[in-house]
């Protein structure tokens, strides 16, 4: 995976942190999740603020 897969990142966060309210989620622990994904194979410099906040309002979709 990489950054731009926002789904597929949003969908694996979502099995693997299911207790989390993903509002309520700071970008620096976000950012961290992400890149300890399995199969997440992305330059962690190619992260920026706009590419995590559309990761996680696809996770808040995924979880409504």
């Amino acid at each position: 995976m990489k950054w731009t897969d926002t789904y597929d990142i949003a969908a694996a966060l979502a099995d693997a942190h299911p207790e989390v309210d993903p509002k309520t989620l700071r970008f620096t622990q976000l950012r961290e999740w992400v890149m300890a994904l399995p199969g997440f194979d992305d330059e962690p410099s190619r992260s920026g603020e706009k590419i995590l906040e559309a990761i996680q309002m696809a996770w808040i979709e995924e979880a409504d």
